[in-house]
């Protein structure tokens, strides 16, 4: 699953919510903030396990305010070993 989300994402403590979530639902990939102010977030694993993570996105953090997130489902590549802040 690869998605984006935007909104106030960013220095909101945003990756480190997306970090904790994705661990402990057994994910692996990683999140990273892009340039234009969004955060994007690539995860493997169940897909039970990616459509909460999917649901918490959507909420984020206290001090977040998330307008949107955009979704594209894809094969698992399998070369995250865990999850990541990058």
């Amino acid at each position: 699953m690869e998605a984006l989300v935007s909104g106030r994402v960013q220095g909101v403590m945003y990756r480190d919510f997306v970090e904790r979530n994705a661990s402990a639902l057994s994910l692996c990939g990683f999140v990273k903030n892009l340039p234009d102010g969004t955060v994007s977030v690539y995860a493997e694993g169940s897909r039970k396990h990616l459509e909460t993570l999917l649901e918490r996105l959507k909420k984020g953090p206290m001090f977040a305010k998330v307008d949107e997130v955009t979704v594209s489902w894809a094969e698992a590549t399998n070369e995250h070993k865990s999850f990541s802040i990058k």
